[in-house]
This record gives structure tokens, sequence and C-alpha cells, in this order.
């Protein structure tokens, strides 16, 4: 059993911190805003600091929203990197940016550390299910390492490449998952406007081609006008922006992506930054004027 240090207990940490007390490893946790009760009575200790978890532990993963947390999680005063000593593990399990990822990699394998970035895709559901698709960069090694961990926490586990591939593959992921949204989107508010049943219209493309998790998943939301995240549209809207300023550096053209982009930038400048991102749906409501139901 492992010394884990978690860091970023919301939503998505919590209960994939959960699945690592009842897989039987010790475990220390930190979060800038309180660790929550259901993980001390799992009996996870709660440190003072990103430096207290590493000082206590093998294996410190962090899962916080963006780049610039992960940066200060990791580098920042009483951060991950003062906590260190030479032997330990770094896992990034947020979801940023590829470039700097590289960097941090380094970063940390200069103290004699290594370090995987492992990004997640199933969000909420996923992680109280432990059925998490883990995408990971990093060394053989390392990978080795943290594997037993990701197998209490995930179902597909894939080592993609060295540091910063597997962020590259969610960034791949978000613009499938984004996509895909639109399209349901797209879909219901036809068969609605059109005068059909959405929820008749969903259960019979759910047995056919067009059957997809986001049909599944997030079209039950949109009928059911469901919207508590789950996944926040301005983390969409933030894993969007890594595609398309990384497309526009590498000169390729991502036209769906942009498009799927600027119906988040109309839910969040109709309040809707907090909105699960099935909400999308809602911006091609109000063009057109009808909602579906």
């Amino acid at each position: 059993m492992s010394k884990v240090g978690f860091i970023g207990t919301g939503i998505m940490g919590a209960p994939m911190a959960e699945h690592l007390l009842d897989g039987g490893h010790e475990l220390v946790a930190f979060d800038v805003i309180g660790v929550p009760d259901s993980l001390k009575a799992k009996g996870a200790k709660v440190a003072a600091s990103s430096k207290d978890v590493a000082e206590q532990s093998d294996i410190i993963i962090v899962m916080v929203p963006d780049t610039p947390h992960v940066a200060a999680v990791l580098f920042g005063e009483n951060g991950v990197a003062e906590g260190l000593a030479a032997g330990k593990t770094v896992v990034d399990m947020s979801s940023i940016s590829p470039v700097d990822t590289k960097e941090f990699a380094k970063k940390v394998n200069e103290l004699g550390c290594e370090y995987v970035d492992a990004p997640v895709s199933g969000g909420e559901v996923g992680a109280k299910a432990a059925s998490l698709t883990i995408m990971c960069g990093g060394s053989e090694e390392g990978f080795a390492t943290v594997k037993p961990l990701f197998d209490l926490m995930g179902k597909n586990i894939t080592l993609v490449g060295g540091n910063g591939d597997g962020q590259t593959c969610k960034v791949a992921n978000q613009i499938i998952v984004a996509l895909n949204i639109e399209a349901v989107s797209e879909a219901l508010l036809f068969a609605s406007k059109a005068g059909a049943d959405p929820a008749k219209v969903r259960e019979a493309l759910m047995g056919g081609f067009a059957s997809s998790k986001i049909l599944e998943i997030h079209g039950e939301r949109m009928i059911n006008r469901t919207f508590d995240p789950g996944f926040r549209i301005e983390l969409h809207q933030k894993d969007l922006n890594l595609a398309l300023s990384n497309a526009r550096a590498m000169g390729i053209s991502l036209p769906n992506t942009a498009t799927a982009q600027e119906l988040f930038n109309a839910c969040k400048a109709n309040g809707g930054s907090a909105w699960d991102h099935s909400a999308m749906v809602k911006a091609l409501e109000m063009m057109a004027n009808h909602t579906v139901a």
C-alpha cells in the first residue's frame, strides 16, 4: 500500500480520493477550500499545505481546475516542490496545457522525481463509479508506479506517450465531446421543433448508429433540464481554448471546435459559466426561440 497525497478534493477529486482509501491506501489530502467530511470519515489525514502533502506522501496527485492552479500547487509558496525528495512521484490529473506540462515535468524530474500527466474523462459520474478514462504521459517506470492507483479510479487507462502526451490526448477528447454535445443539441432541438417527442427520439436513436454516451447522458439532461454540473461550461471553455490556441500555433484549422466554443460563450454571456456543459443546448434554443422539452 502506498502513502498517497491528494491535492484538490472537489467534485471530481473527492470521489477519486475515496476510491484510493477504499483500496486500502493511506491518504493525506489538502484543498484550499477544505477537505470534505466524507474523506475525513474514511480516514484521510488533512494536510496544512501542498508542501505538507508532499512531505508525507510517496505519490502526490493533483486535481485542480487549470494550468495556473497546477503551477501554484507545484511551485508556489509552500508548494509540492518544496516538500519533494528524490524517488517520489508527482501525478497531475488536472486538464491543462500540454506545453506547460512538459515544463512542469522537467522541473520535477530535476528534483529526482517522476512526473506523470494523467487527465481524465468521464465527469462526476465516472469519478463516483470509478470508471474514468485516464490518459497518461510519462515514463514507463512512472506509469508502472501509479497504475495500481489508476486501477482504483478508472477502467480505460492508457500510457499515450511521454510527458505532455496525456494532456494532448485530453484536449482531443474535449474536442470530440464538445462537438458531440453540439450534434445532440441540434438533433433534439430539430426533433422537438418539428413536433416529435424528443425523449422518444432519443430512445430510438440510442438503438442505432447515432448512439453515444453524450446522447445517453447529456441528451437526457437536455430533455429533463438538469443542468447542475457535472462538468462546468467554464472548464470546457478552458479546454477548448487550449485546443484553439495550440491549433493556431501549429497552423491548423478547427472550425467546428471554434463554433462549439462560441456556443459556450453565448451560454456564459447569459450567466451560464457554472452550468453543466450539456447546457450548450440553451444557446441553440435561444437562437431558435424554442426549448427542447
